[in-house]
């Protein structure tokens, strides 16, 4: 995943507090040239770079690349900014006086690519496609929460739950509405149909991803775009360039380090997201050699010198945290990001009272420059309390099956996603977090009984919840499974023509209301 709330910025040490001293809303203000007097127009194809190619088979996973998602299909609701949901397929809904049930009122007027009209039952099958097993889906045990449905004609549907579900509306925003005919063809590299407000055109794997206007498109005028044109350039450096030759329009994948090189260049605006869309982390498989032992995976938390990873591998841009939760979470406290600190004699001192010398353990990455970066300087501060580590660089879909898989070496370092909505789906659906089967082979009945707790209540935001929050936090600190290092910010490029894009909860890029300025 995903994963980072990737969105007037200040640069070098500040960048950080800059980005995050922002309010808890999802889009912070642009820098660059304004576009005050502006009018949307219509026509022109919007190239989008990004390092990280498309993986069909991990469609309804949350993967690295969610560029094409919220493009080719809608979903039920959307998150406004404070993380209330607003309505997109679904027009209305109201929930059980008990939490177990919530019924919708459905658009009537929409149509899937193909020319087939949109009802009750593509909400069904969308739900019973995140339950199957075979599509990995992070929200799986969310959607199985869903035991049954009752229609009421073609647009009004009742989905029946086991238990009140504190993270329900975080199913809505996840789950992409698809054609249930084409689904195998679209998850084996083929069709691409939804509602979505641009048509699948053609995908070069590797290479790119083309977009055409979806004229049928239920938001009256929308979009604007005639096309979108997603560019694969896994190369940072030839990312860059990409932009500053106008090869490329809109990315959200500049590295800190050179976002201030675009920063003071009129061509080009810059946006930061404030949630925190992704944190990175290092993960640890508890049943390899050493790991296992609580000790050596809090030594690794000490040896770690966040600021420096921030600040070098991050260009500034993003929030030195042992913690998972972005500012913008119910869940965050200062306590919490402050938790782990760089001592290095503290992380020593942990692995002696572990019995153990210098050690050597494998370190698999994600093979990108800036990847590859992080993994750089954490095996330095890892070397320097004793810990040896051998890189095992990964390309990103091979390291996503692995972690899915659970099938990844002693220590990887990635970033996660989920921690920027409500926090029990951080626990019940991601795949480092999961309390039932998560990538570390970590189980404990004491996290899953206090998980289950979170999830199993109809609010997210009371006292009661938020101790439970407070609890689930105690045990990620002191098991340390997962590592987290930095809360990321995820920061929009774009040229100054480029108007109106936006990121929803989930990195699903929305262009129903962007243009090209003349």
């Amino acid at each position: 995943m995903n994963a980072l709330s990737r969105r007037s910025l200040l640069r070098g040490s500040a960048a950080a507090a800059g980005l995050f001293a922002l309010a808890a809303c999802r889009s912070a203000a642009d820098s660059g040239p304004t576009a005050a007097s502006a009018s949307p127009r219509r026509g022109g194809t919007l190239t989008v770079a990004t390092g990280i190619d498309f993986t069909p088979s991990l469609l309804f996973a949350q993967s690295a690349n969610t560029l094409v998602q919220r493009l080719v299909f809608n979903t039920l609701t959307r998150y406004d900014d404070q993380l209330k949901p607003q309505p997109e397929l679904a027009t209305s809904w109201q929930l059980g006086a008990d939490g177990k049930s919530i019924t919708f009122e459905l658009r009537d007027d929409v149509l899937f690519h193909n020319g087939r009209k949109f009802t009750a039952d593509d909400v069904v099958f969308a739900v019973k496609n995140l339950q199957n097993p075979a599509r990995s889906a992070q929200l799986r045990s969310t959607a199985a929460a869903v035991t049954d449905f009752r229609k009421n004609g073609d647009h009004e549907l009742t989905l029946l739950l086991t238990h009140p579900v504190s993270n329900l509306f975080d199913l809505f925003e996840f789950m992409i509405i698809t054609d249930s005919a084409t689904v195998e063809d679209a998850v084996a590299g083929g069709r691409l149909i939804g509602t979505g407000p641009f048509r699948f055109g053609e995908r070069k794997p590797g290479a790119s991803i083309s977009l055409t206007r979806n004229e049928k498109y239920w938001n009256p005028g929308r979009p604007y775009l005639d096309g979108v044109e997603i560019r694969i350039i896994p190369q940072a450096d030839s990312l860059l360039s990409s932009l500053k030759t106008g090869q490329s329009q809109l990315s959200y994948n500049v590295q800190g380090k050179d976002v201030a090189t675009l920063g003071a260049d009129p061509r080009f605006r810059i946006k930061p997201y404030d949630t925190g869309a992704g944190a990175y982390y290092i993960g640890v498989n508890v049943t390899a050699e050493h790991v296992g032992d609580k000790r050596v995976r809090q030594a690794i938390a000490w040896a770690v010198d966040r600021d420096r990873l921030v600040q070098q591998a991050l260009g500034g841009y993003g929030l030195a945290s042992s913690a998972p939760w972005p500012k913008s979470s119910p869940a965050y406290s200062d306590a919490n990001a402050t938790h782990y600190r760089h001592d290095p004699d503290k992380a020593r001192e942990l692995l002696k009272q572990a019995g153990l010398g210098p050690i050597t353990l494998p370190f698999a990455h994600s093979a990108t420059p800036g990847d590859t970066a992080i993994a750089q300087i954490l095996q330095y501060d890892l070397k320097q309390v004793g810990i040896e580590t051998v890189l095992q660089p990964t390309d990103s879909p091979t390291m996503q099956k692995q972690l899915i898989s659970q099938s990844m070496p002693a220590l990887w370092t990635l970033s996660h996603g989920f921690a920027q909505l409500h926090p029990a789906t951080l626990a019940v659906s991601a795949y480092p977090f999961n309390e039932a089967r998560n990538s570390s082979h970590f189980s404990s009945p004491a996290y899953t009984d206090i998980v289950q707790r979170a999830w199993n209540r109809a609010d997210s935001d009371s006292a009661d919840a938020k101790a439970l929050y407070q609890q689930i936090t105690d045990t990620l600190l002191d098991e340390e499974f997962v590592i987290d290092l930095a809360i990321g910010g995820e920061i929009e490029v774009a040229t100054a023509k480029v108007r109106g894009a936006t990121l929803n909860k989930f990195n699903y890029l929305n262009l129903d209301d962007a243009y090209l300025t003349a």
